[in-house]
């Protein structure tokens, strides 16, 4: 039987990933048992301390385990606590030397949401894939440069540790693990009666792309505002050069530090998030918004538009417009 330590920090963390996961996993054990086999889990709700208020005031989680007393663990799930990254880490400082001594001990590790910030703290994603709520991506980036965040991806896998997108794509990374442990059967049972759709792994569709300036380049800033004010034209790295007075090898190479996409990558971006909230009003066709965003070739603007969301333009309309299509 796999032992499970589902963590309940201290802070504000989410309930509803704490009781999901112990539902999931909970639900394959019964599965098992109603088809004449042992339960797979041994699940637990592992504290700081037995009692465990949550900030906002509107609920107490009880843990039956402090971590102290578990010595081995095969599965660590560690919720999103939500807040000051700071004070999460603070608050939580002793699960820190725990998680990493249980990983080196062979436990794997689960991390939902922006527990990511909190595992990251750890040093364990260095030099791993890893996803987090795509909001919080740029912080991310900025606070843990050494591991390589996939904010497009619902979930990932490196090396014995896993994490996923933002909010409710965590039960997709539940669905996964139940398909790694219980089999392809089991999880597809789960995915039904939870209702999930078990091959989503992607959260570019729900992304919002508002421009990655917390850096404090200033050049940068200057050209990604320029982008941003026309982005419907034709704009070339030349171009953007010769405003700021920078080299092109230099300039290339800063960008790509502040914003984390290259010059190319972002001018897409700014054209695909203005189209997505023309097709969002439901007003125009896809050719006319294609048009209004400075692209002049269908596929051109539906392959672009795919690679960065996931979806054709005619599905997100369909999809997202506000008017029925």
């Amino acid at each position: 039987m796999k032992h499970v330590s589902i963590l309940v920090p201290k802070g504000h963390t989410s309930v509803v990933n704490i009781g999901g996961t112990h539902q999931m996993l909970s639900w394959v054990n019964e599965f098992f048992e109603r088809t004449g086999r042992k339960p797979l889990f041994d699940i637990h709700l592992v504290g700081l301390e037995k009692r465990t208020e949550q900030s906002t005031g509107m609920f107490t989680v009880n843990p039956d385990l402090l971590f102290s007393d578990v010595v081995k663990t095969d599965l660590i799930v560690i919720p999103a606590i939500h807040g000051d990254f700071e004070e999460n880490k603070r608050n939580n400082a002793d699960l820190i030397p725990w998680i990493v001594d249980q990983y080196k001990e062979g436990a794997e590790i689960v991390s939902l949401c922006v527990a990511s910030f909190f595992l990251a703290s750890t040093g364990l994603l260095d030099g791993k894939d890893c996803s987090t709520h795509w909001q919080y991506a740029n912080e991310f980036r900025e606070q843990f440069p050494k591991a390589n965040l996939m904010d497009d991806r619902i979930l990932t896998y490196s090396d014995g540790i896993y994490t996923s997108g933002g909010a409710y794509s965590f039960t997709n990374l539940v669905i996964y693990l139940i398909e790694k442990y219980a089999g392809r059967d089991t999880a597809v049972m789960a995915a039904k009666g939870f209702m999930i759709d078990i091959e989503r792994i992607s959260q570019s569709p729900f992304m919002i792309f508002s421009g990655q300036k917390s850096h404090k380049d200033q050049e940068i800033l200057r050209s990604q505002e320029y982008i941003e004010r026309n982005f419907q034209d034709k704009i070339t790295v030349e171009e953007l050069c010769d405003k700021i007075a920078l080299n092109r090898r230099t300039f290339e190479r800063r960008f790509k530090k502040a914003t984390a996409n290259t010059v190319v990558e972002y001018h897409q971006r700014v054209k695909v998030e203005a189209a997505k909230k023309e097709f969002e009003k439901g007003r125009k066709t896809v050719n006319e918004v294609m048009y209004d965003v400075g692209y002049s070739d269908p596929k051109a603007f539906r392959d672009v538009f795919r690679k960065i969301t996931d979806m054709t333009p005619l599905d997100y309309l369909k999809k997202y417009s506000k008017v029925a299509v």
